[in-house]
């Protein structure tokens, strides 16, 4: 393991097992029992579930059991009641079903396991539900009926999907369908969140997506150079991390980071260091940007509102996908997605968790607050240079800290995910090379 100089070992791995106890507690306590599904957001007005947060979870379990969160027992029961759950969920057509053609809608029901709000079924979210539903599957690996179950179940969701229907006959992967509409308009193009997504398409063996629909994928990437770094550019900091929850990607190189001599590992290093680079930077003047304050990503916001601030007129957002340096940006700062780039940067992580701390942000009851924003100015006397703070923690905020944090310090994760035929098939298929492979 690696981290700044400065930084004794022991007191790290302390502040480590710490923020990933913390960040689990979510699963543990935001969860319903009888089915496995996970809350979206600590709302409290009957929010429902998410997907793909609860698919995070699912790999989370692993994380559990090796640190000691859950036992083995525990965890295996947890993931055996939410794959059974999944499963037995009605998939069609209706507008009330849990999902269709083998995706899941982004929302559920916390209680019922049904569509939730009308939203749409999601090609994305279900894939990082099946994503964390093989990892489980691949760390289960006794010979007793309970994990003999679980592999089984994991490999059914699975299979199930009809990736090639959710090309709508186009070359990419539509984000969605509605049964009130059809699919969405809008498709999986220019380099976000979906690598993973494209390989479990790749990989399946029941309906797999064609080499072609990737080329297409790839051909709409953006590279630029920011800050004096050359990198394929996406603004909010989760898309560079969120694949690489389960690929390790040191060392892979598809045509793209070949043609540039780049793998995506080095590529979300890059995105890192621009992230710092503009927070020191500050082009907008807003509060508490620094070299360790940084971290603009999709997430919660004090807005819609817009207030006149030291003389200068400052719109807010609400819920937006926040990026830089190209924005949105209104002076939120996402501390887990910071946290979430340990892998590929400790050195810039480390010392920007150790100004988190000193911030007092960690101190909510799942460890970091998800966002805060100190040019907008708080009612709380306490909340100090932190300003506005989220009232809320998010599922899908939580899992990328514990999973992200371990891949760090054992590379666990990714160690299961080699062991993951379909997504090694999908890689390969895309024309990877190197690294592990």
């Amino acid at each position: 393991m690696s981290a700044s100089a400065s930084v004794d070992q022991a007191t790290l791995g302390a502040s480590l097992d710490r923020l990933q106890r913390d960040a689990f507690a979510y699963f543990q306590h935001e969860v319903n029992e009888a089915n496995g599904l996970i809350l979206d957001k600590t709302d409290g007005n009957n929010w429902p579930a998410s997907v793909s947060a609860t698919g995070m979870a699912l790999a989370a379990y692993p994380v559990a059991v090796e640190r000691g969160f859950m036992t083995r027992q525990a965890a295996r029961q947890r993931v055996l009641t939410t794959l059974r759950g999944l499963w037995n969920s009605p998939q069609g057509p209706q507008p009330e079903a849990s999902g269709y053609r083998g995706f899941f809608y982004h929302m559920l029901d916390l209680q019922t396991g049904r569509r939730a709000w009308k939203c749409e079924l999601s090609t994305v979210d279900s894939a990082f539900l099946f994503a964390g539903a093989l990892s489980a599957a691949q760390y289960f690996n006794d010979e007793n009926p309970d994990e003999h179950a679980i592999r089984s179940l994991a490999r059914q969701l699975y299979e199930r999907a009809d990736w090639q229907w959710a090309q709508n006959h186009g070359a990419t992967l539509t984000h969605g369908w509605k049964p009130e509409s059809g699919f969405l308009s809008q498709r999986w193009e220019g380099y976000d969140e979906a690598l993973v997504m494209y390989m479990l398409g790749l990989g399946s063996p029941t309906h797999p997506l064609p080499a072609e629909s990737y080329a297409a994928f790839v051909s709409t990437y953006v590279w630029k150079k920011l800050y004096g770094y050359e990198y394929l550019y996406s603004g909010p900091l989760f898309t560079h991390q969120y694949s690489q929850i389960w690929i390790d990607m040191r060392g892979l190189r598809d045509e793209p980071m070949r043609a540039h001599d780049l793998d995506y590992f080095e590529n979300s290093r890059r995105a890192t260091y621009v992230q710092q680079q503009y927070a020191i930077a500050n082009p907008k003047q807003f509060e508490g940007y620094g070299e360790h304050s940084w971290g603009i990503t999709a997430s919660d916001g004090p807005g819609p509102q817009t207030r006149r601030l030291a003389g200068v007129q400052r719109s807010f957002f609400g819920y937006a996908a926040r990026g830089a340096p190209f924005g949105p940006d209104d002076g939120t700062l996402s501390p887990w997605a910071a946290v979430t780039s340990l892998p590929f940067a400790p050195e810039l992580v480390v010392p920007t968790m150790q100004h988190f701390d000193h911030l007092r942000l960690g101190e909510g009851r799942y460890g970091y607050e998800a966002s805060f924003n100190p040019t907008f100015p708080s009612e709380a006397e306490a909340a100090g240079e932190r300003g506005w703070m989220s009232p809320y923690h998010f599922g899908i905020n939580q899992g990328p800290v514990v999973l992200m944090v371990e891949n760090y310090r054992s590379g666990l994760i990714w160690g299961l995910t080699r062991g993951i035929r379909p997504i090694v098939v999908g890689l390969r298929r895309a024309g990877f090379k190197g690294g592990w492979l």
